[in-house]
């Protein structure tokens, strides 16, 4: 990166990271409007939101290699200029495809956005401290957007409709592609590109998804094309001089532990988020604007607790933050078992706040970790593979907690929810494995 202030790079970047959160947790809140508007079933609300979960865990795998390849602040306006035409197209959707397809591109555009961030961070700040405390900022710019997601997703849909959550990322994407005229210029390093393997786990992911969410016959055949999908992609993978995803990346016991924790706090977060939204709507008959201050005590805090955590991580490394954060999450799940229709709104609303505590406490620290165990130059593969990994696993848990709740809501959302908890009990003892300290440091 040519020099320049790393500040003005962390602003631009902690922007564009917010942008894509503020994206997901906006519509979370919409979806019982959306329904409403284009008569649309549990399962095209699922297609909605996993539409763009999918395209963009899918395509992060390239687009980590992609932002090397271009260089981190040019693929980063790319995508950022992308990601804002698509949310126009999707707040003008005229019909449920449409608005699918829209949230395809911008998922495409996300994955392009989100490792390029991160890779501007590891970039901007070569200092292991100070880049820990740079991606405790990023990260506490996407917590923020969380945070404000759903009052302001409530608010606009009441105010607005559901379209104004779309339209509301355009003046922020501007506003990013601003400022990124003043940053440094990342340069580009080499980077092939593994399209057969980025097919394969397109394909693979599309399916899986497609199984669980439409069931049946067509889902039993989709389920079939999964499994040849990843045995192809697996196949790929171990031959290709430059796979998408480096299969021997994850026999570093750091890079290992930090995916898998990634996956289950995403699980875990992002389908709760979706499952309550539904919950506060469709069973405890609040309004769009109801649910999203319901969501406040949940997300308010976590920008805060993202500090925190980044400066535990700096000062007693990134273990004991994890095996706190951890617990804490999985005390939430539990404490949730006892919700039901007609369990005061504001009591749910409190029980979901260990649930975000917990959940903030470990990402910082897993996404530093991550970081500091891969040398600067594949940081944006890096960025890729981590939160490729999240988008997919919090995607899929949404498909599966949908299809559960579907089935019968109440019960549903209590399978779901000691799911969600076995997963994090799980991952809390792979934590254990990693170092007192950092990882091993670039």
């Amino acid at each position: 990166m040519e020099p320049g202030k790393p500040a003005l790079t962390l602003a631009a970047a902690l922007l564009g990271f917010a942008l894509t959160c503020l994206d997901a947790s906006v519509v979370n809140v919409a979806l019982p409007a959306i329904g409403s508007a284009f008569g649309a079933g549990m399962s095209g609300l699922q297609w909605v939101v996993d539409a763009y979960t999918l395209a963009f865990a899918a395509l992060m795998l390239s687009t980590g290699a992609f932002s090397d390849r271009a260089g981190a602040s040019r693929a980063y306006a790319l995508g950022t200029a992308l990601f804002t035409l698509a949310s126009a197209a999707c707040g003008l959707a005229p019909d449920l495809p449409a608005l699918i397809g829209a949230r395809v591109a911008q998922g495409v555009a996300a994955a392009v956005v989100l490792p390029a961030s991160l890779a501007l961070v590891r970039q901007a700040y070569p200092e292991p401290a100070r880049r820990a405390r740079a991606v405790a900022a990023w990260a506490a710019g996407g917590s923020l957007a969380v945070a404000l997601g759903p009052v302001a997703g409530g608010a606009l849909t009441t105010a607005w409709g559901w379209r104004g959550v779309f339209f509301v990322n355009l003046p922020v994407g501007a506003a990013i592609l601003v400022l990124l005229v003043r940053a440094p210029r990342s340069r580009p390093r080499p980077a092939p590109l593994d399209l057969p393997g980025q097919l394969a786990a397109v394909v693979a992911l599309a399916a899986l998804t497609f199984a669980v969410i439409e069931g049946g016959a067509a889902g039993g055949a989709a389920a079939v094309v999964a499994v040849v999908a990843v045995a192809a992609f697996l196949w790929i993978e171990k031959r290709q001089p430059h796979p998408v995803v480096p299969l021997g990346l994850f026999r570093d016991r750091t890079v290992a532990t930090a995916v898998a924790v990634g996956s289950a706090v995403s699980v875990a977060f992002y389908s709760v988020v979706f499952v309550f939204s539904l919950f506060f709507q469709e069973v405890q008959h609040r309004s769009a604007l109801g649910a999203g201050l319901l969501f406040l005590p949940m997300t308010g805090l976590i920008a805060v607790t993202n500090v925190v955590a980044g400066k535990l991580t700096e000062r007693h490394g990134p273990r004991l933050p994890m095996l706190v954060g951890q617990p804490v999450a999985v005390a939430g799940l539990l404490g949730l078992l006892c919700v039901d229709a007609r369990t005061p709104p504001a009591l749910v609303a409190l029980l979901l706040v260990p649930l975000a505590l917990g959940c903030a406490l470990t990402v910082p620290p897993l996404t530093a970790a991550m970081m500091d165990a891969v040398p600067a130059e594949r940081a944006g593969l890096a960025a890729g593979v981590l939160n490729s990994a999240r988008q997919v696993s919090g995607g899929l848990g949404i498909a599966v907690f949908g299809a559960l709740v579907a089935g019968g809501f109440e019960a549903g959302m209590r399978l779901s929810l000691a799911a969600a908890a076995a997963l994090l009990t799980v991952t809390s003892a792979l934590s254990v494995r990693l170092s007192g300290r950092s990882a091993r440091r670039a």
